[in-house]
């Protein structure tokens, strides 16, 4: 029983000694040695610093795309907008909901925040828009770089959503 504990602590003192007292060597040859980067704050308006720009009010902005104008009647045309929540529903609603922020940002109220020509473009044309536009570059940023999918509606479908729109 004695040679078994003393081979034992024979062994562990062994294995202990091999593993201290590790030198690392300096390798000659190729080294790289990083200097910290710096970074300059930028100053930005205070305005559009604390409003995000899902919820910053742009009227005159009318984006990137082909609808350059455009009037709507004061009055709804539910047929329209009827067709326009049906198309809303299997096209968008996997990224949008109305009422809260998902994936990307609800369309409630968005005719009080945007130009019906930036979101008709914005429908018709993300991929240009968060090219060249700056409101899309933001909200893109604010909602993780997650970028608005082309569904390649027509600009009949997309005027539909857009008077769905007007009913939220």
């Amino acid at each position: 029983m004695k040679i078994i504990v003393k081979s034992s602590a024979f062994l562990l003192l062994a294995f202990l000694i091999s593993c201290g007292g590790k030198e690392e060597k300096k390798k000659e040859g190729f080294q790289v040695q990083r200097q910290k980067s710096t970074t300059e704050k930028v100053d930005t308006p205070p305005e559009t610093n604390s409003v995000k720009p899902s919820e910053r009010v742009d009227l005159a902005n009318k984006g990137v795309g082909p609808i350059k104008s455009l009037t709507l009647n004061d009055d709804i045309d539910t047929a329209m907008s009827d067709e326009g929540k049906v198309i809303f529903e299997q096209m968008c609603l996997a990224c949008h909901r109305v009422g809260k922020k998902f994936i990307g940002p609800a369309p409630n109220g968005i005719l009080e925040r945007r130009s019906p020509e930036w979101v008709m473009n914005m429908i018709l044309n993300p991929e240009v828009m968060v090219k060249e536009d700056p409101l899309a570059k933001e909200l893109l940023m604010e909602f993780n770089g997650s970028p608005m999918a082309n569904q390649g509606l027509s600009e009949e479908q997309a005027r539909a959503v857009l008077e769905y729109f007007r009913t939220l």
